[in-house]
């Protein structure tokens, strides 16, 4: 990301713990294509207190959360991040959820413009460490 000039990312947030924690809570995913990592993305029920800044639609139990998704350097710009995404909007419908939420860095321009043309809609913002994020969500009934 930052050779984007994306400066979302560094070596405080998402670190090495985070990953763990993911995995010990069995809320990390990878997409694989000829055992090579395609995106990786964290599905759900927790999120930051900021989250409470928004007007969601969805009531709390309704909905999903979509943290540290990312789309390998190498597979960026060919459509993956699209199709990952409506991969995990299937699954989270299918784990019973009727609508998805995220948070957006307001300084990546890639991530807003997925998540816009995929029907996501602003209800609030979070101001953290980084700068402002955008909070998102989309009914997925």
């Amino acid at each position: 990301m930052e050779a984007d000039g994306i400066y979302q990312w560094d070596d405080i947030y998402p670190a090495k713990e985070d990953f763990i924690n993911d995995i010990e809570k069995k809320s990390l995913y990878l997409a694989i294509d000829s055992k090579k990592l395609v995106a990786i993305y964290v599905i759900s029920a927790e999120s930051d207190e900021a989250y409470k800044n928004a007007t969601w639609e969805s009531n709390d139990e309704s909905a999903y959360i979509l943290h540290r998704f990312c789309v390998s350097p190498n597979y960026q710009n060919k459509g993956i991040g699209k199709e990952v995404l409506a991969h995990i909007e299937t699954q989270i419908y299918e784990m019973g959820y009727k609508s998805i939420r995220l948070d957006v860095f307001t300084e990546n321009p890639y991530a807003q413009k997925l998540y816009r043309k995929s029907g996501y809609i602003v209800r609030g913002y979070a101001d953290w460490r980084k700068g402002r994020f955008e909070l998102m969500e989309k009914k997925i009934e």
